[in-house]
């Protein structure tokens, strides 16, 4: 399995509308609100074979209320 974060910037007043929908579509690990330029940062766990840019694509940006993603792939672990 390989992680990655998603920073999402959500239409206003649609954040908990956006987290809500990701984490009832199961399709996340872990779902933050955040301060800044992104409303909420979300990490995910894909297959290592699951083509990342096709996941997002198909999974995240059609949720309704979010204007926004920026895709952090990661490399190692700590």
């Amino acid at each position: 399995m390989k992680p990655f974060f998603v920073l999402i910037k959500c239409a206003l007043g649609r954040s908990y509308d956006v987290a809500t929908a990701i984490a009832d579509a199961e399709i996340a690990s872990e779902i933050y609100s955040i301060a800044g330029d992104h409303d909420l940062i979300v990490k995910f766990y894909v297959d290592d074979q699951t083509d990342i840019g096709h996941f997002v694509n198909q999974k995240v940006h059609p949720i309704p209320g979010i204007v926004d993603t920026k895709t952090l792939i990661t490399f190692k672990a700590f």
